[in-house]
């Protein structure tokens, strides 16, 4: 997820003391960025693996834990702070508000607490960033809602304990947070959760190419059957109340939306590469396939918020403004877990084409748009946002669904993680590998319930020291190399 390069060596200095504009300084020949970090975290996490006595960032307390907090989220939003992105300045205060919102957007710092860690367990093309809203309602190959893993971001090879352990600390914030449950509702969700994956992966076991099933409204669980209930709003109606103009030939302007139409062009070149990427044709509900308009998108995300997106609407096969279809291009951002999962035989590939990766692994025939650009020389995603693409809303839930909605999204990661050794990098079954290292299951559980409470401790400690350092003006730069 850091967004800046790996940091070089500084050159040797001359006769004069100074070093050139080179080196990365400023041509004064005192001051340079102080740059990414991923090198020397890929460096202690295999020391761990060596060495597992070894202190990691987990263990800081005080002063210390405080400045790798705020080095870790300058660090990680380095390229919006540079750029005065307006979404960072959003970000952080959303990051501020809640419990739930920070933990949600500082994947990094979550994970260079566990550097290394679990490497005797399988590994699997982990989504990175599990927890109870990177699930959802999407469109599959044929423009069929389905339910599943949603947010392909951080998708590494990783342990597949990772994911779990995520996951888990995940339900416990948002339970406390937002439902106010207490310990032993809370240790019942993470349980529910820990079983519905555990029921799943031995259910592929067994039929192994069940995995490649999609959940969808006919065959999900009941909690999930209400998500596609309330997931049903027409195209139509989607597309004049949120985002066309009064003549539906293009965006509407607000603060949402902001018009770009002399770039249409440029945007027709990157749906045909990624139509010609994806075997994408002409006809049937893509039309076309001819690009009508394009904007750029504002304040949509957590972790993403402050970085570059872009809407393209394309014209859909009736030409009258009610069947249009929208791509999104979102910035690739690198993997939150690179340099800090134990050392694999898999390589997923690098920013938009990882993440196009993991979409078509986790998801069977899922998103057809799902794909990697450029733009402007950044690495871009691209997929298709929909009239059903929708969350749950954790508020309305009940403690009884709570729990099935835990064990349901439990049931999704393991299908995503099952198909790993169908349509990933692993040439070996996985499931019964997974089922070995989660036995005895109470013993894993109770592991799972213990990482995520002691996680939520050190959460909290980290969200107050953020809040500190966010009204001293701790993130209005990014820190520099002084001589």
């Amino acid at each position: 997820m850091a967004e800046t390069k790996a940091k070089s060596k500084p050159k040797t200095r001359g006769k004069s003391g100074n070093t050139g504009k080179g080196s990365g300084e400023d041509g004064s020949g005192n001051v340079r960025k102080l740059e990414s970090r991923v090198s020397a975290y890929r460096d202690l996490a295999n020391d761990y693996v060596a060495r597992p006595c070894m202190m990691r960032p987990s263990e800081l307390r005080g002063l210390r834990r405080r400045l790798h907090v705020r080095d870790t989220i300058i660090e990680d939003h380095a390229v919006r702070i540079d750029e005065k992105a307006q979404g960072a300045t959003e970000k952080f205060e959303k990051l501020a508000g809640s419990l739930f919102s920070f933990f949600r957007g500082t994947s990094l710092l979550f994970h260079r607490d566990m550097a290394g860690e679990d490497e005797r367990l399988p590994s699997v093309l982990a989504l990175g960033d599990v927890h109870p809203t990177n699930f959802g309602i999407m469109p599959n190959a044929d423009n069929v809602p389905i339910f599943g893993v949603n947010d392909f971001d951080d998708v590494i090879y990783a342990p597949f304990s990772w994911d779990l352990k995520r996951g888990t600390t995940g339900f416990l914030v948002a339970s406390k947070e937002i439902a106010g449950h207490g310990h032993k509702t809370q240790r019942k969700i993470v349980r529910s959760f820990v079983e519905g994956y555990h029921a799943r992966m031995g259910f592929y076991a067994e039929r192994a190419r069940d995995a490649s099933q999609q959940m969808r409204p006919d065959n999900s669980p009941k909690i999930i059957r209400q998500l596609f209930d309330s997931a049903g709003e027409s195209r139509k109606a989607w597309l004049r109340d949120r985002y066309l103009d009064e003549t539906g030939r293009g965006f509407r302007a607000n603060a949402e939306l902001t018009p770009i139409s002399s770039r249409v062009e440029e945007f027709q070149k990157l749906i045909d590469k990624v139509a010609k990427q994806n075997g994408i044709e002409p006809g049937q509900r893509t039309g076309e396939l001819r690009v009508k308009d394009v904007c750029v998108r504002h304040g949509q995300g957590t972790a993403s918020l402050g970085l570059p997106r872009y809407y393209c609407l394309i014209e859909g096969p009736s030409a009258d403004a009610t069947d249009d279809i929208i791509v999104e291009f979102k910035r690739a951002r690198r993997s939150a877990l690179e340099g800090l999962v134990p050392e694999n035989d898999f390589n997923a590939g690098a920013e938009g084409d990882r993440i196009a990766h993991g979409q078509a692994v986790h998801l069977a025939e899922g998103d057809v748009f799902y794909g990697s650009v450029e733009i402007d020389g950044v690495s871009f995603l691209s997929r298709e946002r929909a009239p059903f693409r929708e969350d749950v809303d954790l508020d309305d839930l009940s403690k009884k669904q709570w729990k099935a909605y835990a064990h349901a999204c439990g049931e999704a990661l393991a299908q995503a993680h099952a198909r790993s050794d169908d349509a990933g990098q692993l040439d070996y079954r996985i499931e019964p590998r997974i089922l070995e290292a989660m036995t005895p299951l109470d013993l894993f559980v109770d592991d799972m319930v213990r990482f995520g409470r002691e996680a939520v401790k050190r959460l909290k400690r980290d969200h107050k020291y953020f809040r500190r350092d966010l009204k001293l003006g701790a993130f209005d730069m990014t820190q520099k190399w002084y001589r």
